[in-house]
């Protein structure tokens, strides 16, 4: 069991974000003794957008305050262009109006400094659950919505044959359902091209 538990902390990639080389240094050291494997790091929230779109990481560790962009901003870009799995916030202030910042834009996670072993692979392993858990939503909401798109196409499609070839609702569907066995093509890509047919 700990072998397993080693073994996918050494699978996550974690890029460190933060304006002070001395905390990007005791970060790695202490994530790299955890097992950790850190693919990136980034002195400002330019710099930690770049790595994380060549990099792709599993986790990101941001310090909320830097110069140019501050961690907020760079951490909500990372996450709306999906360059990273999970964000987590760093900062030297236990304030709540952070930690509530922290959650709207979809940060995982939040560690006040100084961090330790003991404090970083509880929340990385929570934040990661937590990030999978909403990747997973958001592609449950995806899976709905295209097939209440697809659903209102052949719709759309039913009535047009269902009138062109005075036929009833079920002998429309059907129609299209044939064609979508015959030539192995979804059923809403059959209504699509009957529409466009229609169209022209």
């Amino acid at each position: 069991m700990e072998e397993a538990i080693l073994d996918d902390r050494k699978k996550t990639t974690v890029v460190i974000v933060d304006d002070e080389p001395i905390i990007i240094m005791d970060l790695e050291e202490v994530l790299e003794n955890l097992g950790y494997k850190v693919v990136g790091k980034a002195l400002d929230g330019f710099e930690a957008i770049e790595i994380c779109r060549s990099k792709k990481p599993d986790v990101v560790l941001m310090d909320v305050e830097m110069p140019v962009l501050d961690g907020f901003a760079a951490a909500s870009c990372i996450l709306e262009e999906a360059l990273a799995e999970t964000v987590i916030m760093v900062t030297a202030y236990n304030d709540k109006k952070f930690v509530d910042q922290a959650m709207e834009i979809g940060a995982s996670g939040y560690l006040v400094k100084p961090i330790n072993e003991r404090s970083i692979m509880p929340c990385i392993n929570v934040a990661r659950a937590r990030s999978k858990e909403i990747i997973h939503l958001k592609q449950e909401v995806k899976k709905t919505k295209e097939l209440v798109e697809a659903r209102k196409i052949i719709e759309k499609a039913k009535g047009l044959i269902m009138k062109k070839k005075n036929i009833s609702e079920n002998e429309a569907y059907e129609y299209i359902r044939l064609i979508s066995k015959e030539k192995q093509i979804s059923m809403q890509r059959v209504a699509e091209i009957l529409l466009k047919g229609r169209r022209k």
